[in-house]
């Protein structure tokens, strides 16, 4: 009975993990097909001591996921205690919070590209929030390029944690709050005590999700930066893609995706068991 889709697994899953394995372990460059053959763990050893831009773009996917998480976080948990309240024009006001999430990463793109644009006039009132000087495209200046790629994936990331904290507020039960209310406890209060504790699970989950889709976003850094100036956007991803798809070196990038997996395998195992998620759950 289940035949169907254990063949369907190994063909479309398991096998093309187990060709990155393989290829990870291979001299294989399209472009230089004389050195193919066996390397052993060669471009493991080439990434960790003769590869700096490997640690550079490792650091700045740190940083990229630890900025896109924390902030998402924060600005989603807001709108979603914002627009959970009652008030006049709530399901326009919410339609306008979540529709970001509805564009594709490359039309948003084109809308920031413009934005950014020092022709258009809108860099004037971003160089007013500190990005970009106005006169300047901030995309090709290495010190504002990653602040403006990460303020464009904040508008189309906020609404994935608002969607989902906003679906677990309205799930918590009405008693609770008429029970701080008759204990005395202020708005803060009912948020730390009541609220706070009812989403910590949705929290979880959702940092982790968008942890996970952060680390390996390329879209969005490929379509506005290409990883310039300066690799100063390259994220490790992207530095996969670069030399899978552009420099046709199959085993070194497939080296490089193998530690990506094993990074992610990593950090999901520790962090659901620094956060107990299922304990939180129950």
């Amino acid at each position: 009975m289940i035949a169907p889709t254990v063949v369907l697994i190994a063909a479309f899953l398991l096998y093309p993990i187990g060709s990155v394995f393989y290829y990870s372990l291979q001299n294989y460059n399209v472009t230089q097909p004389y050195d193919d053959g066996f390397a052993g763990l060669a471009n493991f050893r080439h990434m960790f001591t003769a590869d700096p831009l490997f640690w550079q773009s490792l650091r700045t996917t740190v940083i990229w996921v630890v900025a896109q998480v924390v902030l998402q976080l924060l600005l989603g948990l807001l709108l979603a205690l914002i627009v959970n309240e009652r008030f006049k024009a709530r399901g326009f006001v919410r339609a306008l919070v979540f529709s970001p999430w509805a564009v594709s990463g490359v039309l948003a793109t084109g809308i920031w590209v413009l934005l950014y644009n020092p022709t258009t006039g809108a860099a004037h009132a971003l160089s007013l929030m500190g990005i970009g000087s106005g006169d300047t495209a901030v995309l090709s200046q290495p010190t504002s390029a990653f602040i403006a790629v990460i303020v464009a994936e904040l508008w189309r990331g906020v609404p994935f944690f608002a969607i989902l904290i906003l679906a677990d507020l309205q799930s918590v039960p009405a008693d609770l709050y008429e029970a701080a209310n008759t204990d005395g406890a202020g708005r803060w209060q009912r948020f730390r005590y009541v609220t706070l504790p009812h989403l910590r699970g949705a929290i979880v989950l959702t940092c982790l999700l968008r942890a996970v889709w952060e680390f390996n976003n390329v879209d969005l850094i490929y379509t506005m930066t290409g990883g310039g100036p300066a690799n100063e956007t390259t994220t490790l991803p992207l530095y996969v893609a670069r030399q899978a798809l552009t420099d046709f070196n199959f085993g070194y990038g497939s080296a490089l995706t193998v530690v990506s997996f094993l990074i992610l395998l990593v950090f999901s195992v520790v962090f659901l068991r620094v956060t107990k998620y299922n304990a939180g759950r129950d």
